[in-house]
């Protein structure tokens, strides 16, 4: 059932945080769920405990630790914590992450308690460590043109490169311009049914692109094994040697295939990182052996649908998925 009341909420951060003890490998993405739901509960004071868990655990163990930090921050802020939330957002922005979601909720933070200039600068940072002039925009940077687009109009900016590039990978029949125009505050206030009604028709034409971008469906995704963990499964498991030849082998065959699949127009395109541990217990779960070839795009798709895909292709400056720790315009993107 659909969580409706904030003890509905508490009940299914409750479950979340069952589930994320049971399953370990999981647990970053199931705590940061939990701690959404005890948000929208008003328990925002265990909310910043469970970002503080995640936190003080190995880095190794934490995927994303700057969205962990910038959720943190958001919450922060909204219940009265202002000094330690703008510390946090400076601390992401002096560590500059490869990657969009943690720049893209400080900026909102900022933009949500009307710090406009701070707000456009965040947006701006990340979209000059991200974007590569001439390059495909990758789907999660996306929402940092449209937010920048969205603030620079609240400040009554003129267009630039970057408010053209966002208006142009707009989708909805409404255009960003007008979604964005700052008149439609006022228009809400109004007594003008004629005005109420366009604003209300902007309103589902704005949400119809949001749901549209919840309801993407999971990566495609392929299965990458790290250097130490592609040995341990040959050799419990040799059979599959036929699938992996090698380490180089199997890199290769990795990027081919997913630019493959680019090519062929498919979208929201991921990469799974495989332990041997995770996949046994995916193949006792299924009745098989893991030896099994078949069974290895199963267990990419189930790793995908947890939410374990990285998206593909990364930013040309960011690390290369293969772990090599060279920028990916420079190693399997080059």
């Amino acid at each position: 059932m659909r969580p409706d009341t904030p003890a509905d909420h508490t009940t299914e951060a409750e479950r979340l945080l069952r589930t994320a003890a049971r399953y370990p490998e999981d647990r970053e993405p199931l705590v940061l769920q939990a701690a959404a739901h005890l948000e929208l509960a008003g328990d925002r004071s265990r909310a910043s405990t469970l970002y503080d868990d995640l936190l003080a655990a190995p880095d190794a163990s934490v995927d994303q630790p700057h969205l962990v930090k910038a959720l943190k921050a958001a919450n922060l802020w909204e219940y009265g914590h202002e000094a330690e939330a703008r510390a946090i957002i400076d601390g992401i922005r002096a560590a500059a992450p490869p990657t969009a979601a943690p720049w893209r909720i400080a900026a909102e933070t900022l933009e949500a308690h009307d710090d406009l200039e701070a707000a456009h600068d965040a947006f701006s940072t990340a979209l000059t460590l991200l974007l590569v002039p001439g390059e495909e925009v990758p789907y999660a940077t996306q929402s940092l043109l449209t937010g920048r687009h969205r603030v620079r109009r609240l400040m009554g900016l003129d267009h630039d490169a970057w408010d053209e590039l966002a208006g142009e990978l707009h989708t909805a029949p409404v255009p960003l311009d007008e979604l964005h125009d700052p008149r439609r505050l006022w228009s809400l206030g109004s007594s003008d049914p004629v005005e109420l009604k366009a604003e209300i028709d902007r309103l589902r034409a704005e949400l119809g692109t949001y749901r549209a971008a919840l309801s993407r469906p999971f990566p495609v995704a392929v299965l990458h094994w790290p250097e130490d963990e592609l040995r341990e499964l040959l050799t419990a498991y040799p059979a599959l040697a036929e699938e992996y030849p090698d380490r180089a082998t199997h890199l290769a065959r990795l990027e081919t295939a997913l630019r493959d699949l680019h090519a062929t127009g498919t979208g929201n395109l991921g990469i799974v990182t495989g332990t041997v541990p995770s996949y046994e217990a995916f193949a006792a779960s299924e009745a098989a052996s893991p030896a099994t070839p078949g069974l290895l795009p199963q267990y990419a798709t189930t790793l995908a649908a947890r939410g374990r895909a990285l998206p593909w292709p990364p930013p040309r400056t960011a690390p290369c998925w293969c772990g090599s720790g060279t920028p990916y315009g420079t190693c399997h993107g080059a």
